[in-house]
């Protein structure tokens, strides 16, 4: 099997411990590979034990790191606070922690519940909140000054709103606040987000139908031409953990391709063509919704030839 073909130096991160949540599929896991494959030894959080499970061997086949598997949901308090201090019994310390858990249903905002809100909120703002205060209470306050640790959240495009999503949108837009203040709280923990736009994740595989229907025109939507991979945000994540960004913090990097920068003032959404890819995860695949895209756009095409 082939390693994971980052553009960072091999053994960046020897000797350091990163906390990934949410490390069983998508973003999380794909993020897991490549700072296994830099050296660093590896706490996965997620809610199913069996999705870490499956990442840690395949991570084991090409990367002889330290791996630990939690089992938590970050939305409760008391798990989260056990889970931070479990990994330090096993760990001993943690240098970096990327905050990726989350999820969220589509919906328009006037059919959302109470409980439908609160859980979407809870997901992808309280758990977050947590894990960063715990792993910041528990651990990095007491090496302030004594090496650089980060903390970095993922949110999401959320510019101007997030109709269909609203719930999400919310969260996200307070967790991108919740950042800048923990920045300056915490300093000199770095803290940042990353907002991924439309990225092609196996995540897109679980949406209803009418929702896939839009997944597949997103790509004449965005300026670049074409969705992002999870490997083209894991790159982010992993120079934000490393030394080259030691002077950034309470700062946000999109990876969306300019899709917030369309305007209908400039109807022309990029120009027809799109820009090269980098696909660096040797286990990267495609979703099932984008082959069915793929596959209909290429009927289309012959049949109009």
């Amino acid at each position: 099997m082939n390693a994971f073909n980052s553009v960072f130096r091999p053994g960046l991160f020897a000797g350091q411990t990163i906390v990934v949540t949410g490390g069983g599929s998508g973003i999380g896991r794909c993020t897991a590979h490549e700072l296994a494959s830099l050296g660093a030894d590896l706490a996965l959080v997620g809610r199913k034990l069996e999705k870490l499970e499956t990442v840690k061997a395949e991570i084991e086949q090409t990367c002889p790191v330290k791996i630990t598997l939690h089992s938590c949901d970050i939305r409760e308090e008391e798990r989260v606070v056990a889970t931070v201090a479990d990994i330090l019994g096993a760990h001993g310390k943690i240098d970096h922690l990327i905050n990726n858990a989350g999820g969220q249903f589509p919906s328009p905002l006037s059919a959302i519940s109470a409980k439908g809100w609160e859980t979407v909120v809870r997901n992808n703002l309280t758990g977050g909140f947590l894990m960063a205060r715990e792993v910041f209470n528990q651990h990095m306050i007491r090496q302030l000054g004594k090496k650089d640790m980060s903390i970095t959240n993922i949110i999401a495009d959320m510019w101007n709103g997030m109709p269909g999503m609203g719930h999400s949108g919310a969260a996200r837009a307070g967790m991108l606040n919740f950042s800048e203040t923990a920045s300056l709280e915490w300093a000199p923990v770095r803290v940042n987000a990353v907002a991924p736009g439309f990225i092609a994740s196996s995540g897109m595989d679980t949406y209803p139908e009418p929702m896939k229907q839009t997944i597949m025109q997103l790509d004449k939507t965005i300026p670049l031409q074409r969705l992002g991979l999870e490997a083209e945000v894991s790159g982010v994540l992993t120079f934000l953990c490393s030394p080259a960004a030691s002077f950034i913090s309470g700062s946000c990097i999109r990876v969306d391709g300019a899709a917030p920068n369309a305007k209908r003032v400039w109807p022309v959404v990029g120009n027809g063509q799109q820009n090269p890819a980098f696909n660096s995860f040797h286990l990267g695949g495609v979703p099932e919704v984008v082959k069915r895209r793929d596959a209909e756009r290429a009927a289309a095409k012959q049949k109009k030839d």
